[in-house]
Parts: C-alpha cells; sequence; structure tokens
C-alpha cells in the first residue's frame, strides 16, 4: 500500500516532468486533499497509507492537472488572504498579486469608521469579503455581470459569516447604483484581446473570458471606471484598481485624464506595479 510521503513524491516527480510549473505544491496540495491530512500529519505521519480509494482519486486528479486544469479548479477552492473561497468556471481565480489591492485598501480605510464600500467585477467576492472580514465596522456591494459570479460570491459570503454586511447585485460596472462610497475596489479585466490565445492554458483556458478581455488594448474598463468614479466616490474616498505588468503609465493616464488624482501605485511581492490608488480632487 502506498504511503502518503511515496505518494507525493512520485506525484510531483510526474507533474515536473510534464512541466507544470509548481510540480511539488501542487502534488502536495492534491494528496491532502483525497488524504485529509493536515499540514502537521503530513509532516509527522509521512509513512501512513492511502486507502485505494484515495489512489483511485489521486490518479483522476493527476489526469486533470497534467491536462493544465489548476489546482484550484480541480478542488474547486482558493485560499486568498487565508480565508477558503469557492470558485468555480463563471469565476477568475484569486490571485496572491491580487492581495496587493487589500493592503493598500485597508491602508487607505484605516481613518475611516463604518466605510462603505463597491468591488467591481466581484467574481468570487474574495476583494469585497476580504475587507469585510478585516473591517467589522464594514459593508459593501459586489457589482458582476454575471448572474453565475454573483451566485459563487453569495456562497462564498455566507460560508464566512458576512452574508449581513455584503450584497452582491448584477450591473455593468457603476450604472444605476445611486450611492456614493467610501472605497471602490475592482481587479478588471486588463488582457489585450489578442493576447489571451498566448496566455498560460491553467489561464486561457479555465479563466472565463469575461473576467480576462480588457479591449483591444486591455485598458476598456479603466476607462469605464475611472469616467464613472465622481458619481459613486465620496469626497473623501479612493479607488483601488489592479493593473497588469506595465500598465501603470497608460491607467495613470486614463484616471488623470478623467480628472482623478493618482495618489500612489503600490508593488507586488514581485516588485510588480500592481495595485493604483486614485481620488477625486481634494478641495
Amino acid at each position: 500500500m502506498t504511503s502518503r510521503d511515496h505518494a507525493m513524491r512520485m506525484l510531483g516527480w510526474r507533474l515536473k516532468q510534464a512541466g507544470l510549473p509548481t510540480p511539488e505544491l501542487d502534488a502536495r496540495i492534491l494528496v491532502q486533499a483525497v488524504t485529509g491530512a493536515t499540514d502537521i500529519e503530513m509532516i509527522r505521519e509521512p509513512a501512513a497509507p492511502i486507502s485505494a480509494a484515495e489512489e483511485e482519486a489521486l490518479a483522476g486528479f493527476e489526469r486533470r492537472r497534467l491536462a493544465r486544469e489548476p489546482v484550484s479548479r480541480i478542488l474547486g477552492a482558493r485560499e486568498f488572504w487565508g480565508l477558503a473561497f469557492a470558485v468555480t468556471s463563471a469565476t477568475l481565480d484569486p490571485r496572491p498579486d491580487s492581495e496587493t489591492l487589500i493592503e493598500a485598501s485597508l491602508k487607505c480605510l484605516a481613518p475611516l469608521a463604518r466605510p462603505r464600500l463597491l468591488d467591481l467585477g466581484t467574481g468570487t467576492g474574495c476583494l469585497l469579503l476580504t475587507l469585510l472580514h478585516e473591517r467589522p465596522d464594514a459593508s459593501g456591494i459586489g457589482v458582476d455581470i454575471s448572474e453565475e459570479a454573483l451566485q459563487v460570491a453569495r456562497e462564498n459570503s455566507a460560508r464566512l459569516g458576512l452574508a449581513a454586511r455584503a450584497r452582491f447585485q448584477p450591473g455593468n460596472w457603476m450604472e444605476g447604483l445611486g450611492e456614493k462610497f467610501d472605497l471602490v475596489i475592482s481587479n478588471p479585466p486588463y488582457i489585450a484581446s489578442g493576447e489571451i490565445e498566448v496566455l498560460e492554458p491553467e489561464v486561457r483556458g479555465h479563466d472565463p473570458r469575461l473576467a480576462l478581455d480588457g479591449g483591444a488594448d486591455g485598458l476598456d474598463a479603466y476607462r469605464a471606471i475611472a469616467a464613472a468614479l465622481p458619481d459613486v466616490l465620496t469626497q473623501e474616498g479612493v479607488a483601488v484598481v489592479e493593473l497588469g505588468a506595465g500598465q501603470a503609465d497608460a491607467v495613470r493616464g486614463i484616471f488623470e485624464a478623467a480628472g482623478c488624482a493618482v495618489l500612489r501605485v503600490d508593488p507586488d511581492l514581485s516588485g510588480v506595479p500592481r495595485a493604483l490608488v486614485a481620488a477625486l480632487p481634494r478641495a
């Protein structure tokens, strides 16, 4: 009978031979998923056997990963900011880079009591729900054009115990909201249409195109958001938007042309400019 450690090492080797980018990590996560073993149990009990049923389940996971299906899609969940979020084919896969937006937003919200938040293109709801988790006095709205994505966000909010402070509604960016917010946050689609087909298979084959396609130059969503900010942002509020690699100058120009003040651009852990923070002109 195969042990946990042997199964993990062999799976990691096969994934590495196939050229996958994080084979050892993927193998550990998948073995833990089929066995239910915790991190500590994987260390303390490496020789613990896995059952025939677990071996069969792991083989199925391996086939899917070798076909370049992301681990999060295989398991139907992704961790973000230490919280577990359900993901489906209707939602963008939350990524660590986006945690830069959370850090920037929490700094901006620090002086404000009971802030109102707006998350545009909410997807799984990970941005809004993480901020609500960190700020128990906050409440907010998540908007998405996809009803399927909104249902995932609602389920995530209920699972995290945040449904009383979060509302998710269909919409095209900021149309028809009828109120103003202290923070507008968004990870908009920012891939140029012509570049989608050259993305990694895990992205182009599994993230919804609606959440990727930013138009011919990748900047359409930024234009829409910048133009509508005066209608939805309080005078002391801020907008925090995620940037694609190499887009900082172009997006800064879009927001400044729309009359917004760009306060700063924060880098992610790799040093890539990732979170642009903007506001309305101060009186």
